[in-house]
């Protein structure tokens, strides 16, 4: 890849699983060019490199998740195995088994898309933070509806009728 790929279309390829940003090893492996097969050999010869924090494997249920959620992985259906999901920290050391300078340029890049989705994430927190507070808001209001409602039907059921007092003896 002579050409460098831009920020946006890596930051296409970064989902969040688990409460983590990371890039499945396909578009890993095709962002630094080489075959998904070739990539997590290279992994798996050097796993030491790699603790829970710098990659992980999907669940089957994260798996379909993923396919259904993201039209550009329909392929990964077809994957025979789960897929690994690399952490920011995953994506520069495996530039670093990799050993090329496509490699090595791609992963800038990777960790740039990584920096600026956390600068706009970070800048609009606040925003995040009145959205979850309008949110408890309308649930509240929702659940006070409810119990509207709820009253209204009971007054709208007729209440039986009380039984006929005789007369006389």
């Amino acid at each position: 890849m002579s050409e460098m790929t831009p920020i946006e279309n890596v930051a296409d390829f970064i989902l969040l699983i688990r409460g983590e940003r990371v890039i499945l090893d396909a578009n890993l492996a095709q962002l630094y060019g080489v075959a998904t097969g070739v990539f997590n050999q290279a992994v798996k010869r050097n796993h030491q490199r790699f603790p829970a924090k710098f990659m992980f494997q999907l669940t089957e249920e994260e798996k379909q998740e993923v396919i259904t959620n993201c039209d550009n992985l329909k392929k990964l259906k077809y994957y025979r195995g789960l897929p690994y999901a690399f952490t920011e920290h995953g994506v520069v050391m495996a530039a670093s088994i990799l050993n090329s300078q496509e490699a090595v340029e791609i992963s800038i890049y990777v960790v740039q898309a990584f920096v600026q989705m956390r600068r706009i994430l970070f800048q609009h927190k606040e925003l995040f933070s009145k959205l979850r507070e309008l949110e408890k808001t309308v649930a509240l209001h929702d659940v006070h509806i409810r119990s509207l409602f709820n009253a209204i039907r009971e007054l709208m059921t007729p209440l039986p009728l009380p039984p006929k007092r005789r007369i006389g003896f």
